[in-house]
């Protein structure tokens, strides 16, 4: 629900009232009680779309979507692959540093 800013031709007072956009506009001041308010046209606020559909990334051509998941494949192939190459590393290491100890 937006928030209305009225103005009182009478009293010249400004207030914000919290209301429904389907409510009818006041038609008295809130402080004076004296006719007529005038409702301020304000800049209003940010709006937030949730859901599917209002985001740059939901419109993609299916060329960039298989690109992308092929691309991140191939990144997790990789880091999978370094790390299995790593273990290795370490564990032969570990073994030849248990054969150059038996042989002391």
């Amino acid at each position: 629900m937006p928030t209305y800013e009225y103005e009182c031709k009478a009293c010249g007072k400004t207030f914000e009232v919290f209301q429904k956009m389907s409510d009818e506009p006041l038609k008295t001041c809130i402080c004076c009680k004296k006719k007529p308010v005038r409702r301020k046209i304000g800049t209003g606020a940010g709006i937030i779309f949730k859901g599917s559909g209002f985001y740059c990334t939901d419109y993609r051509k299916d060329s960039y979507k298989s690109a992308q998941k092929a691309d991140t494949a191939s990144q997790s192939s990789s880091s999978a692959s370094t790390s299995s190459s790593t273990s290795s590393t370490s564990s032969s290491s570990k073994s030849d540093k248990s054969e150059a100890k038996s042989t002391k």
